[in-house]
């Protein structure tokens, strides 16, 4: 059975953001709750301190890592949230992140928040995600 996506846009604004207010999914089979994702190396070492583009886009290509093991891309996300130790800074590299998922031809829900920091010290931000398949 074929998954089925339907955007849920009472506004127009976060479609050109790249994200959708809601998404309405049926037709699934299997669910994946990914946690957050950082710039961490495969030996588990932190990478990019003080980056913001070096880390968001490691953050990215870990999250599409875990979607990989799954079977899963980025094309099946349908929930990500977006933490951040500073916002302002984020939203001036926010495109390297919406530029993926638009590649992927996905607007996932999205939520993002300012933190005062994250488990790993020196981490900028970290990527949390909710796929079907």
């Amino acid at each position: 059975m074929a998954v089925e996506r339907t955007a849920i846009n009472p506004v127009t604004w976060s479609a050109e953001l790249g994200f959708n207010q809601g998404e309405v999914v049926s037709g699934h089979t299997r669910t994946l709750y990914a946690s957050g994702q950082t710039a961490m190396s495969a030996e588990g070492k932190p990478q990019h301190e003080g980056d913001m583009v070096g880390q968001l886009a490691l953050s990215i290509d870990n999250l599409e890592a875990v979607l990989g093991e799954a079977g899963m891309t980025l094309a099946n996300l349908v929930r990500l949230n977006v933490y951040t130790t500073d916002v302002d800074l984020l939203f001036q590299h926010y495109g390297g992140l919406a530029g993926r998922l638009a590649a992927a031809g996905v607007a996932p829900t999205t939520t993002m928040l300012g933190v005062s920091r994250l488990a790993i010290p020196g981490q900028l931000v970290e990527l949390e995600g909710t796929a079907v398949a």
